[in-house]
């Protein structure tokens, strides 16, 4: 059965769908494709159905990944169904926990930045420089929520 992760940011068309994708270039890099089922949502609604951020969908391409979801909101009748919400900063942890989710399941995905938490900075107004820093942040991030998730995916030891 796969690991199910969801990344979780404000619109859904900039931090989470780049997350998403980072995500999924790396555990195909690893052949882990089949282990886990991801996605990614908004708290808002306010972008529901438009496709990432073209700066967010720029600094991808420029690293050979491509965006091909549109923003869609979280709901509270999908929680259950994840075995990680990984939010991007504390507005968005404190709105998936009003929601009803199992706090043990959220988590900040700078948690698992080796230059130490905090939150994943919403580049929307910011110009290619912001979305190229957040990038950085959620690449390396990735790498180490991979790192740690590692031993679950060992046959044997469950989640």
């Amino acid at each position: 059965m796969p690991t199910h992760v969801l990344f979780v940011c404000l619109g859904n068309i900039c931090r989470s769908p780049l997350a998403e994708a980072v995500f999924r270039a790396k555990i195909a890099e690893a052949g882990l494709a089949d282990a886990f089922a991801v996605d990614s949502a908004g708290t808002g609604s306010w972008h529901v159905g438009e496709p990432p951020d073209e700066r967010t969908r720029r600094v991808a391409r420029a690293r050979g990944i491509e965006l091909a979801r549109t923003a869609r909101q979280i709901r509270r009748d999908e929680l259950d169904r994840w075995d990680y919400i990984v939010v991007m900063d504390e507005s968005n942890r404190r709105d998936v926990l009003s929601l009803g989710a199992d706090p043990a399941r959220v988590v900040k995905l700078r948690d698992f930045d080796p230059e130490g938490p905090g939150d994943v900075p919403d580049p929307y107004y910011g110009g290619l420089d912001a979305f190229e820093q957040v990038y950085g942040i959620i690449d390396r991030s990735l790498d180490g929520f991979l790192e740690a998730l590692r031993p679950s995916l060992d046959p044997g030891t469950g989640l």
